[in-house]
This record gives C-alpha cells, structure tokens and sequence, in this order.
C-alpha cells in the first residue's frame, strides 16, 4: 500500500526553526519528484519546494528561499524539509506529494496536479 507520512510539525516561536519530514512505505521516493506543499486557512495550497528525481534539482518558492532546505534520505526512504528563521506567515498545514514526472522544473513543479500521491499533513504553527 503506498503511503506517505509527514511529521516534525509543531508549535514554534518566530525565527526558530522545525524540520519536516516525509516517509514513504510500499514505493521508493526516490523514483518519484517530491513535493511540500502548504495550506494556511482562508487560503489556497501553495507550492512550497520540491526536489526532482533527475539530477536532484530543487526548487523553492521565493518567500522561503534561503530559509528552507529540502533534501533526500535514500537509506531511510524519506524526504526532509528544513525550515530555519521561521515566520508567522510560514504557519500553514505542510504536505508531501509525489510526482512520477521526471521532468518537473522551474515551471511545472508547484503544480500539485501533477502530483500522485499526497500524505495527511502536518501543522505548523509559527507565533510566540
């Protein structure tokens, strides 16, 4: 059964920092383009960063860029997100999603329908 599983969310004070994490159970991540996404009430699903299976390139959207790291695990068949001087506007639901497109790049990744499989979500609440 493919399954994803976020965790590592939580309660966090402005400028601190959380680190995401995204494990995969019935296929291996790293065949697939990986995505986090967020959410944040009252608004629409944004595309957060990815990490392609082709060379391994990331992407970041612009108000996390030099704040946030996704990388891979291979060994433990999961995907981090590191997420460093976080701000207010960073509290949203984080998910992960898969994308068997080896091609996603700088103009397709924040797309989520081109993502397969999506996990449950983890908060992330950024306030002191």
């Amino acid at each position: 059964q493919v399954q994803l599983v976020e965790s590592g969310g939580g309660l966090v004070q402005p400028g601190g920092s959380l680190r995401l994490s995204c494990a995969a159970s019935g296929f291996t991540l790293d065949h697939y383009a990986i995505g986090w996404f967020r959410q944040a009430p009252g608004k629409e699903r944004e595309g957060v960063s990815c990490i392609n299976n082709y060379f391994g390139a990331t992407y970041y959207v612009d108000s996390v860029k030099g704040r946030f790291t996704i990388s891979r695990d291979n060994a433990k068949n999961t995907v981090h997100l590191q997420m460093n001087s976080l701000k207010p506007e960073d509290t949203a639901v984080y998910y992960c999603a898969t994308s068997r497109i080896p091609t996603l790049d700088g103009s397709s990744w924040y797309r989520g329908g081109l993502y397969d499989y999506w996990g449950q979500g983890t908060q992330v609440t950024v306030s002191s």
